[in-house]
């Protein structure tokens, strides 16, 4: 089937498997690849998220073959993995090489959430206060309560909480182990990212710094076109200029990689950012162009795989707030409009799995230290799967429990209830 376009080309229409299957491809989620390191795979999919400290681990026990959580656990613990609030201003685990780069792009993001706390913030000099918090995380690590007894110092009228979010948005904190590492983790206790891996020469300095700029305060933002804009909040130095516009062409290209084919509103949902029309056009001649089954114009890198609707996919078992899930403003390519909203309850997120590549319920990890049992409960959404889709999601289950339930003695997997109430 092909769309016409409004410059009367026409271009092929992508139902929703043709995408959900060219999504899983690259989400590593049709065939878990055996050929990446978990490295690799981190930057391939341009991070993954961490919010708390075991998604990141049952989303790469999901998509390598050869996956060890010791891995992953020693590449956080030589900082070439880092923990960091990049995309939607959510905690990532990414690359210390795309914690430096992803950081100044999302920077507008992190802008519109300190502007949430203006109120808390009257006579406090943002520049001051950058300054401040970094000299207290860069001397040794800090907890946001320490952070703000720091800043409470200098600011004793102010509102504790607003003084260490503002630090948090201007500045490239990441947090430290042994937050983050397997079986061990710990409190969150933050740096900048340039006092943790040092800067792209190797060297540890201010990567981020803030300045207060001609304006006298105005933060110099470059728009995301690559233009300057005046946010009214401070920087990160060297987010504007032909720098910033190939960091962002290099994220339009590296997001298609991993989740395309998708429209400019997908990727400004993946982000959190906006204006991004501009840098699509100025890829558009590099990159292919499709329709969705609504008429909505799709970008993607023109060698990228794009499966047959009916390949095969199997079970697969992802932790909460798993990106696949999150990085599309149009989610019906991997949720079904029925299930939607289903995977949380309140402020708790559960984590899910998918049936034929589509979302199918959620599932739960029970692990007894003492006793050495682990049981995984499972939900379905919806009509109970048949005899063979159980055998295949048991086969998965099974599998996963070797990679993130290593310590058990025992395991146990059921069907059940995992939502309360």
């Amino acid at each position: 089937m092909k769309n016409t376009s409004a410059s009367g080309r026409t271009s092929p229409v992508l139902g929703a498997r043709a995408l959900n299957r060219a999504t899983l491809d690259r989400q590593l989620l049709l065939r878990r690849s055996s050929d990446l390191s978990v490295k690799d795979a981190v930057t391939h999919l341009v991070g993954l998220q961490a919010q708390n400290v075991k998604p990141p681990y049952y989303a790469l026990a999901a998509r390598l073959a050869d996956f060890d959580p010791a891995e992953l656990s020693a590449l956080l613990d030589a900082r070439e993995l880092v923990r960091i609030v990049t995309l939607r201003s959510t905690i990532h685990l990414h690359t210390a090489a795309d914690a430096r780069s992803l950081r100044p792009l999302v920077q507008s993001a992190r802008d519109g959430e300190l502007a949430g706390f203006r109120k808390g913030l009257v006579g406090v000099d943002l520049v001051e206060l950058a300054d401040i918090a970094r000299a207290a995380v860069e001397a040794e690590p800090r907890t946001m309560k320490q952070l703000r007894e720091v800043l409470l110092v200098r600011w004793p009228d102010a509102d504790p909480q607003s003084l260490a979010v503002a630090a948090r948005c201007l500045l490239p904190l990441v947090q430290v182990t042994p937050r983050g590492l397997w079986r061990r983790s710990g409190q969150v206790a933050l740096t900048t990212v340039g006092q943790w891996v040092g800067d792209d020469d190797g060297s540890v300095g201010a990567s981020g710094a803030v300045s207060r700029g001609d304006s006298g305060g105005a933060s110099g933002v470059a728009s995301l076109d690559g233009s300057g804009g005046d946010s009214g909040v401070a920087s990160l130095d060297g987010s504007a200029g032909v720098s910033r516009v190939r960091s962002l062409d290099d994220a339009v290209l590296r997001y298609l990689a991993a989740f395309g084919p998708a429209s400019v509103k997908d990727m400004q949902t993946w982000a959190r950012l906006t204006r991004l029309r501009v840098v699509f056009e100025r890829l558009r001649p590099r990159l292919r162009t499709f329709r969705d089954e609504n008429g909505v114009e799709l970008f993607d890198l023109p060698d990228a795989p794009r499966p047959d609707p009916d390949t095969p996919a199997p079970p697969r078992f992802l932790p909460e707030y798993d990106n696949l899930l999150l990085s599309h403003a149009d989610r019906t390519r991997v949720v079904p409009a029925d299930y939607k909203g289903r995977t949380w309850k309140g402020n708790v997120s559960y984590c899910v799995f998918l049936l034929d590549g589509f979302l199918a319920g959620v599932w739960r990890l029970a692990e007894d230290v003492k006793s050495g049992a682990a049981v995984l409960t499972i939900e379905p959404f919806g009509r109970r799967p048949g005899q063979a889709q159980r055998e295949e999601l048991v086969r998965e289950a099974e599998w996963m429990l070797t990679r993130v339930a290593e310590t058990s003695s025992s395991y146990d997997i059921r069907f059940g209830s995992v939502v309360d109430g």
